[in-house]
């Protein structure tokens, strides 16, 4: 099926640019109308001036170019010009002005052409000055067939300008359709992850609820969901400032990566239970493994990568996390031994929309995680299970770790549902 927006844009395309193309045709052909009548206004003036120019003084064997005289002697003979057509003079006008009328210019049709026809008294003659049209329709036919020319070449140019014109004025329609499904695709994933999390512990705290469990009990659980809820918050947060086009640019602060990966191998105790995971968080090395950055984006990275293990592993599996730090960098790794993926393809993971089956988190993390200026790589093999290593700077004031010389396991087993 045609992609919508795609129609959309196709669409507005097309109109933009037959709109242009016909506002530069409308021009081209106001502009060989002006032409059309500026020149037949000038053939007219010239030639009533040149009759009556020769009319006036021409001798009637030596008339200008194109054109004749006739004179109407006192004793009602006429003479004509040497050529000049046997169907003229126009009689009724040399009697006209020999009666004594006032000189006239006139159109007239004889013999099936078109002559234009200067009447006047010179001396004690009547002359009559004629021109044949037919030269002048001749220069005007070859105007008409320029400008028709004119006007294709035009249209087919005005095409071309009005692709140009609409692919420039389409382009940011485009860009704003892109980042609105762009915003629904990461709005859609983003909040995915947490409102599952939230909806399956919400679950369990009503079954215990029904079950008779005494709520003192659960106080542990509430808070965890108070918790989610507030992140949720965050999250939102975020996504709005992204839907107002605005960078989040709060300032970097020292952020315990150890401890937020605790803290979210707590809250997803309640999924993993379900699908029958176990969760293990570990540190390797001495120190703290705190780094630069927010707080709530680096939360959702980790939250991305556990969400993407769990998604991946099946009943009976287990995911590492684990922590580790080197001179200036601390290294967070999500391993699982669930499907696994094929080394070929890790790179392809983090683009949006590969349709690997690893969704749009794994992009979304990247973009993250270079926003902190650190790297995400990804292994593994078919059957074998994944791995994810996120690098990040290390903050400066955090001591700098040494190789690891021994784990120190934080297990978190994840409660049967009661």
């Amino acid at each position: 099926m045609p992609d919508p927006d795609r129609r959309l844009l196709v669409r507005a395309r097309r109109r933009i640019t037959v709109q242009v193309a016909g506002a530069i045709s409308v021009v081209l052909a106001l502009v060989g109308v002006l032409v059309w009548c500026a020149m037949g206004h000038g053939q007219g003036t010239a030639a009533e001036r040149d009759l009556g120019v020769a009319a006036q003084r021409s001798p009637l064997a030596y008339p200008p170019p194109c054109v004749w005289l006739y004179e109407l002697r006192a004793d009602g003979t006429v003479r004509a010009s040497p050529g000049a057509p046997a169907a003229l003079p126009v009689r009724a006008e040399l009697a006209r002005v020999a009666a004594g009328a006032a000189p006239r210019t006139a159109r007239v049709g004889v013999a099936g052409r078109d002559y234009l026809v200067h009447t006047r008294r010179r001396a004690d003659t009547t002359v009559q000055a004629v021109m044949d049209l037919r030269y002048q329709a001749a220069e005007q036919a070859r105007l008409l067939r320029t400008l028709a020319g004119a006007e294709v070449a035009g249209l087919l140019a005005a095409l071309l300008v009005g692709q140009v014109v609409s692919r420039r004025a389409i382009a940011p329609l485009g860009e704003a359709l892109a980042r609105q499904r762009r915003f629904a695709a990461d709005v859609s994933h983003e909040l995915r992850t947490p409102l599952t999390r939230l909806h399956t512990r919400a679950q369990l705290l009503s079954r215990r609820l029904r079950g008779g469990t005494d709520p003192i009990l659960l106080i542990d659980e509430v808070d965890q969901l108070v918790k989610g809820s507030g992140q949720l918050g965050e999250v939102v947060a975020d996504l709005l400032r992204s839907a107002q086009f605005k960078q989040l640019r709060r300032p970097f602060g020292p952020v315990d990566l150890a401890a937020l990966a605790a803290e979210l191998a707590a809250a997803e105790d309640a999924r993993a239970a379900a699908r029958g995971v176990d969760i293990v968080v570990r540190c390797d090395g001495p120190g703290d493994h705190v780094v630069r950055g927010v707080e709530s984006a680096l939360r959702r990275v980790v939250s991305a990568l556990l969400d993407n293990a769990l998604g991946h592993t099946g009943p009976g599996g287990h995911i590492w996390v684990t922590l580790a730090g080197e001179p200036g960098t601390v290294l967070l790794t999500v391993r699982d031994d669930g499907a696994g993926l094929d080394p070929e393809d890790a790179e392809r993971l983090f683009t949006r929309f590969e349709g690997t089956g690893f969704g749009l988190g794994l992009a979304l993390v990247r973009e993250v995680v270079d926003g902190h200026h650190g790297t995400i790589t990804a292994d593994g093999r078919p059957g074998g299970g994944a791995v994810f290593t996120v690098r990040l700077p290390a903050h400066p004031s955090s001591p700098v770790t040494e190789p690891a010389r021994g784990p120190a396991r934080q297990r978190y087993q994840p409660p049967l549902p009661g």
